[in-house]
């Protein structure tokens, strides 16, 4: 444990030294320099909401593994809803009716400014009350990748929205990709495939691009390279950190295989898959799979008018209806004068 330990830190250690040292002077090797990876942003506690930020989201997506307790509804949404915009990304969601659930859950505070559905795979945009003022140009779309995940009504693709709201043009989707640690060349694919299609059809070379984009899903990377009892045996330890260097999404982007550009939070939370339904234990199957951080929320600022400011970004442990945990961020935006 304590080797593993040793080369676990070793290796993350040498991994920013390099970037560092080449921020620091201003330079890339000829591979890096082909690509920007993904970019791990520093978490502001204080949240400021919209006294001084022009516009704040609050992002939430789970994987509900067919499951839909009322009560977890409840929880996903928050008591207090200070935020402009909520933005909801399931996966394996049931037949039961989500957006029916979640407009009585929100009635006092929010309405429905969007929806993208796909039977499991789904997308919720809501907005103040009486927020249509500022709302325009809301559309949708959906891409599906293979399988036969609809034989059980678990499809794999993804839904989108795009919306301009308070002026800001955003798009965010909400994706399922293929299963299986083996299976990274095929998720890479699914990804240029649903960035090429999503409103794609008529489109406008002179329309206005997203100023924000924002994946959310069950992306379904994996931990690689580590067996799942030495795993656990960090995440017990609250040592989970030094499994970073282990993920697979961390190290296609770094390849330069996906993602270019994006933003993310610290992993500072546990992995969010797979558990024990109905506990916060890990896979006790005969399978025992290795823990690993398969959903998350990654952001991309396109406009030179806008900073971001990530307030948090983390695992919601407290529900057990499902073997992945959901995941939350908050994002502010602010426009610069």
């Amino acid at each position: 444990m304590e080797g593993l330990c040793v080369k676990l830190f070793e290796a993350s250690r040498k991994y920013k030294m390099k970037r560092h040292k080449a921020e620091a002077i201003g330079m890339v090797d000829s591979f890096e320099a082909s690509h920007e990876g993904i970019k791990t942003v520093d978490i502001q506690k204080r949240c400021e909401f919209s006294g001084t930020s022009h516009l704040c989201i609050y992002f939430v997506t789970w994987n509900m593994n067919g499951q839909v307790p009322c009560e977890d509804i409840a929880k996903l949404v928050g008591e207090d809803r200070k935020y402009d915009l909520l933005v909801m990304g399931l996966q394996e969601a049931p037949r039961n009716n989500i957006c029916k659930l979640l407009k009585n859950t929100l009635a006092d505070t929010h309405m429905l400014l969007g929806k993208s559905v796909m039977q499991s795979v789904q997308l919720y945009v809501f907005g103040p009350k009486n927020s249509e003022q500022f709302t325009r140009e809301v559309k949708v779309d959906k891409h599906e990748v293979g399988g036969l995940g609809w034989l059980i009504r678990r499809k794999k693709g993804a839904v989108a929205i795009k919306i301009s709201y308070k002026g800001i043009q955003m798009v965010f989707i909400s994706c399922h990709l293929s299963a299986h640690a083996r299976n990274v060349e095929e998720r890479n694919l699914q990804f240029k495939h649903i960035s090429n299609s999503l409103f794609s059809k008529n489109r406008n070379p002179y329309a206005k691009s997203a100023q924000l984009t924002v994946w959310l899903g069950d992306l379904n990377y994996r931990l690689q390279g580590i067996n799942s009892y030495p795993a656990r045996d960090l995440i017990h330890g609250n040592l989970h950190q030094m499994l970073t260097s282990k993920d697979q999404l961390l190290q296609e982007a770094e390849r330069g295989e996906i993602f270019n550009g994006y933003c993310e939070g610290a992993l500072d939370f546990k992995p969010t898959y797979k558990y024990d339904i109905g506990s916060s234990s890990y896979d006790t199957s005969h399978k025992v799979r290795v823990p690993s951080w398969t959903d998350r929320i990654l952001f991309k600022i396109d406009s030179n008018n806008i900073n971001a400011t990530l307030h948090s970004y983390e695992a919601i442990e407290s529900i057990q209806s499902s073997d992945h945990k959901p995941v939350k961020a908050h994002l502010c935006l602010k426009l610069n004068k």
